[in-house]
């Protein structure tokens, strides 16, 4: 019986995944797992024993991942789940960062109680909320992950030219981007060349503050832009200047702060992009799928502290270590099953910066001292043994 709490209230698609062999609970006490949305584990006591985290959403800022790491606490998110909820706002959007639609219906409420006056004021007055279209813009796509691909294709669909910068794009996502999206190779390049910029980078050390004074100085002037990632990304005392000089035209965010709300040419949204009941869905049930492959095979996807690896099944006796990217780890791991005469019937090795796991499937698997022995090696986070399904 494997146990899982809970820390938010998630959809319940994810017993599709989770049959009777699962526990869930939002008051386990002994968690082998934690399936969460938002919640704050950064002032939280990680319990001894638990083995993963599924984060039902892309982002991980609530968690903190490096103490997970060196407790051998694997962290999953579910990138891609909520992408087509984040675009449809996304795509929204950029109509409202050009018709002025949402001031327009705030001054139509004041002509409440004008009677048949409201037809002769609605065309007197409109003239104040007129915007460009989007048809024939230029959008500069900054991250080409699952968001920004599908932004990006939907943007050329309806008549954009679209600029896209992404270092790090991956196989995966070049195969799914259109072919008419164009690559920039700089993000100064982007910004110059740009009506429009919609931003799809997840937040972190080289990310924080990616948009300062610098890069909105090179930017065309007017420039809409969009931040459907997270707060951080721009720089926000910078950001109020440049939309104080004009330099920026128009700002909409999923992410409201003191500093913004209420600004001029600003949309602060409630932080929505993902609140849909089908997103939700997606996320729950690919949190809890990743969280029970991993439980029960070993199998990795999808985390953020550790590389993907896994293995089919096959029911044999299957080793499971997570250790430190250093050399030869495997050389010691495999030399104690050589010592213990245990034939290696499948392996499989991957690292991912200063992390490695390695899954080893096994013609034996009845020696009770094999963890605690990988458990002694130098380097090595944690170890388990199972029996892979089939």
């Amino acid at each position: 019986m494997y146990r899982i709490q809970t820390l938010n209230a998630i959809s319940s698609v994810i017993y599709d995944e989770l049959d009777d062999q699962y526990q869930v609970s939002k008051e386990e006490t002994h968690p082998d797992a934690y399936l969460i949305r938002s919640a704050n584990l950064h002032d939280q006591e990680l319990p001894e024993g638990l083995l993963a985290i599924g984060r039902a959403g892309a982002g991980t800022n609530n968690i903190p991942v490096d103490a997970c790491t060196e407790k051998g606490i694997v962290v999953f998110n579910t990138p891609g789940a909520n992408a087509n909820a984040v675009k449809e706002l996304v795509i929204a959007s950029l109509f409202l960062a050009s018709r002025r639609v949402i001031e327009g219906i705030e001054w139509t409420k004041t002509l409440k109680g004008q009677g048949d006056e409201i037809g002769k004021l609605v065309e007197k007055g409109k003239n104040q909320f007129v915007g460009p279209e989007v048809k024939g813009k230029r959008l500069g796509v900054i991250g080409l992950g699952a968001i920004g691909v599908m932004v990006a294709n939907a943007a050329h669909a309806i008549g954009m030219e679209v600029l896209g910068y992404d270092p790090f794009i991956s196989i995966d996502a070049a195969w799914h981007l259109s072919r008419a999206v164009k690559h920039e190779s700089s993000l100064e390049a982007l910004l110059a060349n740009s009506d429009y910029i919609t931003i799809h980078v997840p937040l972190n050390a080289k990310t924080k503050d990616l948009i300062n004074a610098e890069n909105l100085a090179r930017a065309n002037q007017g420039i809409r832009i969009l931040n459907f990632a997270r707060g951080g990304i721009i720089n926000e005392e910078d950001l109020v200047k440049a939309l104080e000089e004009k330099q920026v035209g128009r700002y909409i965010t999923d992410f409201p702060s003191e500093a913004l709300i209420g600004l001029p040419n600003v949309i602060c949204i409630p932080h929505l992009g993902a609140s849909t009941p089908e997103s939700e869905d997606n996320c729950a049930r690919m949190a809890a799928a990743q969280v029970r492959d991993y439980l029960e095979n070993g199998n990795i996807r999808n985390s953020v502290n550790f590389p993907d690896c896994s293995l089919p099944g096959t029911g044999a006796p299957r080793l499971a270590v997570l250790h430190k990217n250093e050399p030869n780890m495997v050389g010691q791991i495999t030399s104690i099953l050589a010592a213990r005469g245990i034939n290696i019937n499948n392996m499989n090795n991957r690292s991912r910066g200063q992390t490695a796991y390695t899954l080893i499937d096994l013609d034996n698997g009845s020696d009770d001292g094999l963890v605690e022995a990988m458990g002694n090696i130098q380097g090595v986070i944690s170890a388990r043994l199972m029996s892979a399904k089939r």
